[in-house]
């Protein structure tokens, strides 16, 4: 083998050592991007939950940004769910669901959010590992369980195994989920904009839904009459 050679050789031989190390070293990852919320206040004002009036009409108007950018039209239950209403409505008028994320996404299922205590960016605790995991300065709820159906559009209240445990966190209906019939409270139904609820980023199947890199919000939530 010509000196020539046996250098070429020797060159190709540290090229393979360091790509094998490029390959396969582990590298720190980066923290997950957060979305800017410049319209999203750092404090909020307490919420101040009052009854629903006779023959009210309550619903949400929802500004949604990220891979879904437009409204989500809703029209919320009074008759059904008047506790869990009127609490959605209480920290939806006190600005507590603006900026907050879309943290389980579960395509063919549906889209949680509604976690204002470590779900909402710009909140002094906000925090993507525990999005999901908090409730909101008012107490917990006690459950209104119905015999109206989780079809697609419906809007339930998340919560944990105590049946009582729904506090700020609902989600929306993909596709109809009679598993949750009886055992969740409904609180309303999306009227217009399920093709922005279509849109929504879905989250790791894996982790079971939990949204990586950058995840949808809620812009703005208004409460109509």
């Amino acid at each position: 083998m010509s000196r020539t050679k046996a250098l070429i050789g020797a060159i190709a031989a540290v090229l393979v050592i360091v790509g094998a190390f490029t390959i396969f070293r582990s590298v720190e990852p980066e923290p997950a991007p957060v979305p800017d919320a410049p319209e999203v206040a750092t404090t909020l004002p307490a919420p101040e939950v009052t009854p629903i009036p006779e023959g009210a009409d309550l619903g949400l108007r929802v500004e949604v940004a990220g891979d879904a950018n437009g409204t989500i039209v809703i029209d919320l239950f009074e008759d059904v769910a008047a506790g869990h209403v009127a609490q959605i409505a209480a920290l939806a008028r006190a600005g507590y669901y603006d900026g907050v994320v879309f943290h389980r996404v579960i395509d063919g299922f549906m889209a949680q959010t509604g976690d204002v205590q470590f779900g909402r960016v710009g909140g002094e605790e906000f925090d993507m590992r525990r999005a999901g995991m908090g409730g909101s300065p008012l107490p917990d709820l006690k459950a209104e369980f119905s015999d109206m159906p989780f079809e697609r559009g419906v809007l339930g209240m998340a919560r944990s195994q105590s049946p009582d445990s729904a506090n700020s966190q609902f989600f929306i209906m993909f596709e109809p989920g009679p598993f949750l019939n009886g055992q969740y409270t409904v609180v309303g139904r999306v009227t217009e904009g399920m093709d922005i609820v279509d849109a929504i980023k879905r989250g790791d199947e894996r982790a079971n839904g939990s949204v990586t890199g950058e995840p949808d919000r809620m812009v703005k939530v208004t409460v109509t009459e």
